[in-house]
Formats: structure tokens, sequence, C-alpha cells
């Protein structure tokens, strides 16, 4: 985005590698302008609980000052396991180790609020071991068999993911359609603020079931910003991100799932007043809990 924001008179120095509710915290505090954001993580930033236990009304003054520019699908989660595990289903993860996700953040309560879902109820702790590490170090420890299960939170086609594939062969797990059909499903996915994605059959070169398109969670992200931000600035943001979104796209397979007609996914704090000068320019009717 960051070319076509310079388009429009807006300079983002974009920053990788960062703990995204902590970089909440900084948006909030008016110490960085945007930040890709976890709905969850806003949910518990809003109450203070989860990440934000440790300053709990702090985190709770400052939810108040977010403003949300879009939201958009974001990473598949990936139940990956060696293909000659033994492991063909959610079912078969009670007794094993599975990483769920880093110690912080809002991914392990996706990770495991899924697993109880497609496999009739197994939970963390209890019917399998949940294991959290860095996402840095997950990669390397799967390859060490350190655990049997890897959730991996990826972009469908990933390449990293194709590679590991290569390395050795593994399987992907996939969601039924009964169980996506099902009322606890749709509890889960409103609680844990996800959706769900498609693995299109034949996505990754070693994968032994990759005859079939695997069904799976997938996290819906947002870019925030802090209420003080200019208008001007909000709305050349957002327009330099949907105006060029077809243009991102091709240059960037990975952001196919992002769909322009749902600029509000996952959005769960209000629209930022230059955002919504875009909106209403475009015609897109805006839900009445987001202004």
């Amino acid at each position: 985005m960051a070319p076509y924001a310079a388009r429009e008179g807006v300079d983002l120095q974009v920053v990788l590698g960062q703990s995204l509710t902590k970089s909440v915290m900084k948006v909030a505090a008016g110490r960085l302008d945007l930040a890709v954001a976890p709905p969850p993580a806003i949910s518990e930033m809003k109450v203070g609980t989860g990440p934000y236990k440790g300053s709990p009304e702090q985190a709770k003054k400052l939810s108040g000052d977010l403003r949300a520019l879009f939201g958009f699908f974001a990473s598949a989660m990936h139940g990956i396991v060696w293909a000659d595990s033994g492991i063909e289903s959610w079912k078969d993860l009670k007794g094993k180790r599975v990483f769920i996700g880093p110690p912080a953040g809002s991914a392990a309560g996706q990770a495991a609020g899924m697993i109880a879902e497609a496999s009739g109820g197994l939970q963390a702790g209890s019917d399998y071991e949940g294991i959290k590490l860095p996402w840095g170090a997950a990669v390397q420890a799967f390859q060490d068999g350190q655990f049997d299960v890897y959730v991996g939170f990826y972009p469908v086609g990933s390449q990293a993911l194709n590679e590991l594939s290569l390395q050795r062969p593994i399987r992907i797990l996939s969601v039924s359609d009964e169980v996506i059909a099902s009322p606890g499903w749709a509890d889960y996915s409103r609680q844990q603020v996800t959706g769900l994605a498609t693995i299109p059959a034949n996505t990754y070169s070693g994968q032994v079931n990759a005859d079939q398109a695997i069904k799976t969670g997938t996290t819906l992200m947002m870019v925030v910003t802090n209420s003080k931000l200019d208008d001007d600035t909000a709305y050349k943001v957002t327009k330099a991100f949907w105006d060029n979104i077809d243009a991102m796209k091709q240059a960037n397979a990975l952001m196919t799932p992002i769909d322009a007609a749902d600029p509000f996914t996952g959005v769960n704090v209000p629209l930022h007043p230059g955002a919504v000068r875009y909106y209403r320019e475009k015609g897109i009717e805006i839900p009445a809990d987001l202004m």
C-alpha cells in the first residue's frame, strides 16, 4: 500500500516484526499512526483482559481512542502434520503435542477454539498439550519433532509453507462441512472474530491430501489509527488501499482473499471520520455501530 499512499501525499514508514497487541496500544497512545490489529485483541483491550491484564485500566481507557480505516481477511489457520504421523483428522489430536500460537496475542485462543469445534470438543491442557512458542521458533521446533501438530497462520498459497512441504510431505487437516454448519462453529467465529477460508486443491506441492480442498478458519485483521489523526490523512490512506486493491492483488497473490465488497470485515471499533468520508463518496453503506 505504501507506494499508492505516496501518490496521495502520505509517506508510510512500514515497520515489520512487531507484536500487534503492543502496536495497538502504541497507536491508542499516539506513539504510532497506524497498525494492523487483530479484532479479538481489541475486544480484550476494551475490558483489560488477555495481553492487557497487566495494565487493565490503561488499556480500557486507551481503547476509546482507537478508530478503524478498514478490515480484511488475513491468514488461514493451517493444521499441519507430517504425512507419516498417523494423524488424519482433528479428532486424532487427543494426547498429542500441538503448537497453537505465541504466548501472547490472540492466535492461541483462535487456534484452540477451532480445534475444539473441529475435533468434537478436545481441549488444550486436558485432552492435548497446547504448546506456545514465538512464531519464529515454531517452524524449526516442528521440524525438530518438538510437537506433533503445527497450527500455522499463513496466507493461502504461502511460499514459506510450500517450501516446508517440499522438505518432507505434509498433511493439512480440514474442518468438516457438518462442523462449519453447526451453531458451535458460528459461536466460535463470532467470539474469536474469525472467518472461513478454503485452501484450493493442489495449493502446496508436498501435501499428500492435495487432491482435496481444505476448509479452515481464517483470521480477520483491520487497520486502526488514533482518533486524533487528521481526517485528510485517514481519508487518503483508506483511498490508497481500496482504489488500488486490484493492482495490489496482481502484485501479491496472497492478498486475493481480501474482499472490496466488505471493507468492514472484523471491524469492532468506530470508523475514523476520514474513512467515513471515503465510504460515503463511494456510496458504501456503513453499519450504524461503526459510526
